[in-house]
């Protein structure tokens, strides 16, 4: 339905429309109307009818839209597919240009009071300064593209909840970001808002928290129903992002060869889209499955792929992720010098508000590789400050392998009790994964 204008503002307009063309009230009244009701309109005294409207509209030579609200239907067809042309140049990579499209069309959108179109061109700035690694700012984006849908139903509104989740998560609060994940899944599940597409976003959005909690268990189901839905999913990228994230749960299980399988499917569709940075991530994800099989040659190699087209991007904080977990791999290739001078530089683009996973992870990796130098002093350094991270982020299950790692080291230099306290403290966060940030699971979807 077309958001009106006001009787005045109809009133002035329908009168400069009709003096530009030398009518007269008569010409333009007849024969369904009468002079007096068009000097009535024009002095914005009368609210007129969509019958009323039409046929002024007719009369005119506008269209009903241009009158009612001052904006013709071409000018907003114009700016959807504009939208459309800066959606596609983020996906193919330029990052920066589609921002700055974006901010273009939004202030063109806000001068038309074209809500939709306002709430498209906020979720692209949020999705271009997370690509930045700007996550404050991709919240505020996120969070007035919500206020701009608020009216619409809930599967609508999907895709901006999930661009705030991922913003928190990225920024190291998993369990809020879980808790966004699952409040939406759960009044979309109960309330049989049965829309595939955006149960398979959610879905696929929360399988990196669930790991990174140690929710393993929730993880493995939330990438069984992401599978179960694809089918459904006309949306290729949609698809091609579930496989890429159902590919991590998969290894967790065990199962090697099935990740790899998804990885590939996803790293093909992303080749028939063109979109680089769903495909760096990709090469990414096959350089963690090929790691984790201690494959470690072919892990680099995929892991640098995966780092030159992010860099390429400037997609600062996706490339600082992945610079982690090569460090990691050329650690154990026995480049270790190499390693701690990657992880340095990621560390200055990270911190506790922006990446606190993976900031914590290079202080890890950093303390295992003082370790390896005998420099306990500046391991156990590490170690404390990835701890710090982690409890504030209430990552269980890596929590978990640092206290063990932090208890051993104290355990070498003889302070037994701290030790103690360490390995206590790790055996509180694998009791049971997860159950100590997470409530009752969501409603399941009617599959």
């Amino acid at each position: 339905m077309v958001e009106r204008d006001g009787p005045e503002v109809i009133g002035r307009r329908v009168q400069r429309l009709r003096v530009e063309r030398g009518l007269t009230q008569r010409q333009l009244a007849e024969p369904t109307y009468t002079p007096a009701y068009v000097s009535t309109l024009e002095a914005g005294r009368v609210r007129p009818s969509d019958a009323a409207l039409k046929h002024l509209a007719g009369r005119l030579g506008v269209e009903f839209e241009e009158l009612a609200t001052g904006r013709s239907a071409r000018l907003v067809t114009d700016l959807r597919l504009r939208l459309t042309e800066a959606q596609r140049t983020l996906a193919t990579g330029e990052t920066e240009e589609a921002a700055e499209r974006y901010a273009e069309l939004l202030t063109e959108a806000e001068t038309h009071r074209l809500v939709d179109e306002q709430a498209t061109a906020l979720l692209g700035l949020g999705e271009c300064v997370i690509e930045l690694g700007e996550l404050e700012a991709a919240r505020v984006y996120f969070e007035r593209a919500e206020a701009c849908l608020a009216d619409a139903p809930l599967p609508v509104r999907v895709p901006a909840l999930r661009g705030r989740a991922v913003a928190h998560y990225l920024a190291g609060e998993l369990r809020y970001a879980v808790y966004l994940l699952e409040s939406t899944l759960d009044e979309l599940n109960r309330g049989g808002l049965h829309d595939p597409d955006a149960l398979l976003l959610l879905y696929a959005s929360v399988i990196g928290p669930y790991m990174d909690m140690g929710a393993h268990a929730r993880a493995a189901q939330a990438a069984e129903f992401a599978l179960a839905l694809a089918p459904q999913v006309a949306e290729p990228a949609l698809v091609a992002r579930m496989h890429r994230s159902v590919a991590r749960t998969l290894l967790a299980e065990g199962r090697v060869a099935e990740a790899d399988a998804s990885l590939a499917k996803a790293a093909e569709l992303y080749r028939q889209l063109q979109i680089r940075t769903e495909l760096a991530n990709c090469h990414w994800m096959r350089g963690y499955v090929y790691a984790q099989n201690g494959e470690l040659d072919r892990s680099e190699s995929e892991l640098r792929v995966a780092l030159t087209m992010l860099s390429a991007r400037r997609a600062v904080l996706y490339s600082s992720q992945v610079a982690v977990e090569l460090a990691d791999v050329l650690h154990r290739r026995g480049k270790s010098e190499e390693a701690a001078e990657l992880l340095h530089g990621v560390l200055s683009d990270l911190s506790p508000e922006r990446g606190a996973l993976h900031s914590a992870a290079a202080h890890r990796l950093l303390g295992i590789i003082a370790e390896d130098a005998r420099d306990t002093e500046a391991a156990e350094e590490h170690y404390v400050r990835a701890l710090s991270l982690l409890e504030r982020a209430g990552a269980a299950g890596d929590l978990a392998d640092l206290c063990r790692l932090l208890g051993d080291l104290l355990r070498r230099t003889g302070r037994v009790e701290a030790a103690l306290d360490a390995y206590r403290t790790g055996l509180g966060h694998r009791t049971a994964p997860g159950t100590t940030t997470l409530g009752p699971a969501p409603a399941q979807p009617p599959l």
